[in-house]
């Protein structure tokens, strides 16, 4: 099954982390990165699809970030 995450994080070094911890556990990016402001909180946010290829069948139960 292919699963998928949106990985979502304030613009600082956290949010590269996040991609990067991703990154080295199997997941692949998937299109480009986003930016945008975040009015609510003052901040700009990134985020980051990514993709990775797993055994087994997709249900809703599924923990996305256990793979």
């Amino acid at each position: 099954m292919k699963l998928y995450r949106l990985l979502t994080e304030e613009d600082t070094s956290a949010f590269c982390h996040k991609v990067t911890d991703a990154l080295n556990k199997g997941w692949e990016l998937y299109g480009g990165p986003t930016y945008a402001y975040d009015q609510a909180n003052g901040v700009m946010r990134c985020g980051q699809a990514v993709v990775k290829e797993v055994e087994g069948t997709y249900t809703p139960e599924t923990r996305l970030g256990a793979h």
